[in-house]
């Protein structure tokens, strides 16, 4: 297992499969892991508002008999200037891990090299990784072996597409992006998606067409269509995206057992109806749970103790 979780891209197709078995493990059996982190603290860095993420590494990492110490970048010296680098430095010498939800990637790069402890991204403008985590979990859960199947997500390239690209790649999947001319995703992310699938036997594709990236696809995604930090283009960006929401015709459209899903916050009636994802077919409160478990199995798995 790698000492550092800052990318999908960072597990190997093996790795992956394996450590979404232990976390699947993790859910139905977590007795058999409490405890397992006994002794061990481990800081939870929020430069960015969470509910999700915050809720689920704390609460998670305290049921495996750690100690979550959660900071903000205002509680921390970064407010006045202190250095990445210097921060995780100094945060080595007192805590087990580190989990940083930040801004530019580069950030959690120059932390990582720095660290003498294990770095996990819990959200990037770049990647979302441990939200792919949960997310391949959930489609696992409902749809069986995903070697073969659909993934079509429909809104905006951005972070959490980007950890789609890379995961669904790695587990055997097609991959659809549909977004908006101009807001694709970075094309070194598809490009580094496409060769993994080429080696594993799914495939990577971008589009412009909503309506055919969701014909017969197994799995519907979608994100909010303005990302943190990107709220004052969320107007402007509504008259673009409005073709991109999933609607109950395109869930129609795609296969009768298509599982919908969408990573939270959710705004109704924007990037998905309201009906969809109240829904039969909508898998978005396992999707939310599963970050506790897959969460959990990660942090096993960089102390090495699963």
């Amino acid at each position: 297992m790698v000492h550092d979780y800052l990318s999908v891209d960072d597990l190997n197709p093996k790795e992956l499969g394996g450590l979404l078995d232990l976390a699947a493990d993790v859910k139905a059996r977590p007795e058999r892991y409490q405890g397992q982190l006994a002794g061990r603290s481990i800081a939870l860095i929020f430069e960015k508002p969470s509910t999700r993420t915050r809720v689920s590494f704390e609460v998670g990492i305290a049921q495996l008999g750690a100690h979550p110490v959660v900071l903000s970048s205002s509680d921390l010296q970064l407010g006045r200037g202190e250095t990445i680098e210097d921060t995780g430095r100094v945060l080595s010498r007192y805590l087990d891990a580190i989990v940083l939800r930040t801004f530019e990637q580069e950030r959690l790069e120059v932390l990582a090299e720095a660290s003498d402890v294990p770095v996990v991204n819990s959200l990037s403008d770049f990647e979302h990784p441990c939200q792919a985590l949960a997310d391949l979990l959930t489609m696992r859960e409902r749809i069986g072996a995903l070697a073969g199947r659909t993934l079509a997500y429909l809104g905006d390239g951005n972070n959490v597409a980007h950890s789609l690209l890379l995961g669904g790649a790695k587990s055997g999947m097609q991959v659809r992006i549909a977004t908006p001319a101009g807001f694709e995703p970075i094309p070194q992310v598809v490009q580094r998606a496409a060769k993994i699938a080429a080696e594993i036997g799914g495939g990577a594709e971008v589009t412009n067409d909503p309506v055919g990236a969701a014909r017969g696809a197994d799995v519907l995604y979608t994100d909010v269509w303005a990302s943190m930090g990107r709220e004052a283009e969320a107007d402007e960006r509504r008259l673009v995206f409005t073709p991109y929401q999933v609607t109950q015709a395109l869930v129609d459209s795609a296969a009768g057992d298509v599982v919908v899903m969408h990573c939270l916050p959710a705004h109704r009636g924007q990037e998905i109806a309201t009906e969809v994802i109240d829904g039969p077919r909508s898998a978005v409160w396992d999707q939310a749970e599963n970050r506790l478990h897959t969460q959990k199995a990660l942090l096993l798995r960089l102390f090495d103790v699963a």
